[in-house]
């Protein structure tokens, strides 16, 4: 050993052995998959190897190779199906010494395990492997829906790959290629859904799913996932809409892909048309008596497309949608609830932003079993199925609408007001991966959202339209030409808005019944220019009110005080528990969210605790503190008030004085 130390002999066997370690396992794996020598067999092998070599840098190096090769695959289908040999370094943990040894085995208990179109995609050829894994996994990357979890001290080189396909898609890229297109999730559906009988004839539909620049793994997973989770009987085909796509992989690379399967077609837009109108491309394509839009980053369960087309078979004027399962955009797990009962459908605000919300009671009584399709005032408006006559009688979409926004919501009022029914059906569950921004570039200048919300509005809303103006500060602008959308409704014989709201969405308060709305402004600044100021998504909720100079353009500074002592905008109310002034759900039974307003004193009282709203000196967050009729800093004024509608307010102000 003195020997070998002298002379550097020890650490250049050690180079050797390694070396010739790396040259034997490369050899084995390249004939132990009857001559599948493609790329990805490589990755494989060094991702193997990169899992039992101590020397962390030495595994970031295999690690690194085995990331390139990876991402210079051929995404095949026998690349595929080898998936489950994808052993990555990325998930063993570098520094953890005791690793479990888990047996690489096939799993009887998982569902979806076994496609139609892949008689084993799961199967690993070497079924007494022995490999090291920081996690008890014995069945690939996601499988059953199951997060896949990467290691928080990988290589610079992984982790630039990882930022690369957040920044490309929004959504973690490097994960979704770990899995299988075919990767298996469990069943899903209500256990009541399995006694359900369907039609036994129903009609085909065509399957449309709209890209752009989608990422190859998330994009095929979507499709594979129609094909291996529906009856090849109902599948007419599925038509890709490529609107305008600049990544090298969606050109020939996709042609030939869709050349092996038989039911794929795909359509490509000669121009960057947006969501809207990629979608009006696929409709003219369709061949099938109905249409089903897909999103393209979306995985259908087990038995998601039968209750759908049953529904429309039963009532062809019925607009149907799955429920709409999360994809979590880091890991990909697949969360779902199988409860028929916890469903929620769907709504809107006064912005015209979608919202959910739980079932109505009055919709729950209709019902016998929680698996019969709900009645919904709107929809999501990315996954639903509907009869292709229904769909152009009723104009199918706006084509003045602009890439995307707004389209979901004229589909749900013209369903509903022009003879039609929208329902969630609770049997049927499709996988949806939700970004929290849009990858996509587009033109700028444009507010398409509110150019859309605004044509939308004006054809279908009536009277009930001046609410979303007040919104946007009555800045209508070029919204074009809409006369052919209410010649459209007027043709069609369709109900009035106020039908709509007082039949469908009852549950939705209407600004008109407010005491007030408009800004809230307070008296303690110069020129009183300091208003309420803030958002009210549900991400915004349980935060602290803040102030912000008075703009009147609405937005964040609109407000409504209704009829029983609330400050709302939507769905979210003002709230004060004893601490900060904050946004919380509306619940309806007074309480926290209890102000009476003092048109006189200009005082805004919190009405269980008997003290008023007031602007801290800094004039960035509200307080609540004891009335003072002379603190102007406790003074506010609403732009639109009516003292006639104050008078319960008023009573029940007088009654909590008199207790105390």
């Amino acid at each position: 050993m003195t020997v070998f130390r002298r002379f550097g002999l020890r650490r250049s066997l050690t180079r050797l052995l390694i070396f010739l370690c790396i040259t034997w396992v490369l050899f084995v794996l390249m004939y132990s998959y009857h001559g599948h020598t493609n790329s990805q067999t490589y990755a494989n092998s060094y991702e193997d190897l990169s899992s039992n070599i101590n020397n962390i840098q030495q595994q970031q190096q295999a690690a690194a190779i085995a990331a390139r090769l990876r991402s210079s695959r051929q995404q095949d289908e026998d690349a595929s199906d080898d998936y489950a040999n994808r052993i990555d370094s990325h998930s063993h943990n570098n520094n953890n010494n005791n690793n479990r040894i888990v047996e690489i085995k096939n799993d009887p208990k998982r569902n979806g395990g076994k496609h139609k179109y892949h008689k084993k995609p799961n199967d690993v050829p070497n079924l007494d492997a022995v490999i090291p894994l920081p996690f008890d996994s014995s069945i690939g990357f996601g499988e059953n829906g199951r997060p896949v979890i990467l290691p928080k001290n990988v290589s610079k080189e992984i982790q630039k790959l990882i930022d690369q396909g957040w920044k490309d898609n929004a959504f973690n890229q490097y994960i979704s290629d770990l899995m299988s297109l075919h990767r298996s999730l469990p069943d899903v559906r209500d256990p009541r859904c399995k006694s359900v009988v369907y039609e036994k004839k129903l009609s085909p539909t065509s399957v449309i799913i709209c890209f752009h620049n989608e990422a190859w793994s998330v994009l095929l997973r979507t499709v594979h996932s129609v094909l291996d989770r529906s009856p090849p009987e109902l599948i007419k085909e599925i038509i890709l809409v490529d609107d305008f796509s600049d990544k090298e992989y969606l050109g020939q690379k996709l042609d030939d892909y869709a050349e092996r399967l038989e039911k794929l077609k795909i359509v490509r837009a000669k121009k960057r048309e947006g969501l809207i109108r990629a979608r009006l491309l696929g409709a003219a394509a369709a061949t099938a008596p109905v249409l089903t839009y897909l999103d393209s980053h979306c995985e259908c369960a087990e038995g998601w497309l039968e209750p759908l087309l049953d529904r429309i078979a039963k009532s062809p004027s019925a607009v149907v949608c799955p429920v709409i399962d999360v994809i979590n955009d880091s890991t990909f797990e697949y969360h779902y609830n199988p409860d028929a009962s916890a469903l929620n459908v769907g709504g809107f605000d006064w912005n015209l932003q979608f919202n959910w919300h739980a079932v109505p009671f009055r919709e729950r009584k209709r019902h016998k079993t929680p698996v019969e399709p709900v009645y919904s005032p709107t929809m999501a408006g990315g996954l639903f199925s509907i009869d292709k006559n229904f769909f152009e009688k009723l104009g199918t979409y706006d084509n003045g609408f602009d890439i995307w926004g707004g389209e979901n919501l004229e589909i749900s009022f013209k369903s509903w007001m022009c003879g039609g029914t929208l329902e969630i059906v609770p049997c049927s569950h499709v996988g949806h991966v939700f970004r929290s921004r849009s990858p996509y570039k587009w033109r700028s200048g444009v507010n398409v959202l509110k150019r859309n919300s605004i044509r939308l509005a004006e054809v279908w809303m009536d009277d009930y339209k001046k609410y979303y103006y007040d919104r946007i500060g009555n800045d209508l602008g070029d919204y074009g030409d809409v006369s052919s959308r209410k010649a459209l409704r007027e043709k069609l014989h369709c109900k009035s808005f106020d039908w709509y709201i007082k039949n469908i969405y009852p549950e939705l308060f209407v600004p008109g019944d407010a005491i007030a709305s408009g800004e809230i402004r307070n008296h303690g600044s110069p020129e009183y220019q300091m208003c309420i100021d803030s958002p009210a998504k549900r991400s915004d909720l349980h935060k602290p009110l803040g102030l912000y100079p008075c703009h009147k353009q609405g937005g964040n500074q609109y407000w409504l005080y209704s009829k029983i002592g609330e400050i709302r905008r939507d769905e979210a109310c003002v709230d004060y528990a004893g601490r900060d002034v904050i946004l919380y759900p509306c619940h309806g039974s007074k309480g926290n969210q209890y102000w009476a307003y003092n048109h006189e004193l200009k005082q805004i009282k919190h009405v269980i605790t008997g003290r008023c709203l007031q602007m801290a000196s800094t004039k960035d967050r509200l307080l609540v503190h004891d009335c003072n009729p002379t603190n102007k800093l406790q003074q506010w004024t609403f732009s639109d008030y009516n003292s006639s509608k104050m008078e319960n307010i008023q009573d029940d102000v007088d009654d909590v004085v008199d207790e105390q």
